[in-house]
């Protein structure tokens, strides 16, 4: 695996990652806001076929937008991001869908889970967001399209859009080849 904007500390192990984001690090294109931002943190594996991913995230989110999660990206134009967003003190299950211009469904976890797990399918260019409920086991989120690349990148990714960077954890990453 490898960088894209690697934070300034990290410590990995085969059984978890944990990363402090850097402050004001995100991955955003222009809806809404106006601004391109392409300097969050990814940890990445560069995969040709399709995939199931899966990671539990544990974060100590303190500040509007920290998040972290898993990205699939072809470019700095076309990419998914979704994972945990922090949004006025509340947890979200969020997701950026972005071809050229970036879409951002979330639903709060008013709970405030000490965890959550996450997986992510590639099946051709349509790809499947799933959470993981105790009670239930993976729930859909959301369904999206990502065009088909002959490398798409696949991995972790956290950012700290308006604070100063928090701890996060990755812990239990699976990535399997389906085809």
């Amino acid at each position: 695996m490898q960088w894209l904007n690697e934070p300034p500390q990290w410590s990995g192990s085969d059984k978890q990652l944990i990363v402090k984001t850097a402050p004001k690090t995100d991955f955003w294109r222009i809806t809404h806001y106006g601004f391109i931002r392409d300097n969050g943190h990814f940890y990445f594996s560069a995969i040709a076929t399709d995939f199931t991913v899966e990671v539990t995230i544990r974060g100590e989110y303190k500040d509007l937008y920290d998040q972290a999660g898993i990205m699939l990206r072809v470019d700095e134009k076309h990419w998914i991001k979704t994972g945990i967003e922090y949004v006025d003190g509340v947890q979200n299950l969020s997701a950026v869908v972005t071809h050229v211009y970036s879409d951002w469904s979330r639903t709060p976890l008013p709970d405030a889970p000490e965890s959550l797990r996450l997986k992510v399918e590639r099946r051709q260019e349509t790809i499947q967001i799933f959470y993981w409920e105790p009670s239930s086991g993976y729930i859909p989120f959301r369904m999206t399209y990502l065009p088909t690349s002959e490398a798409l990148q696949v991995g972790l990714m956290g950012a700290s859009p308006e604070g100063d960077g928090y701890l996060v954890t990755f812990e239990d990453y699976q990535l399997k080849l389906t085809s």
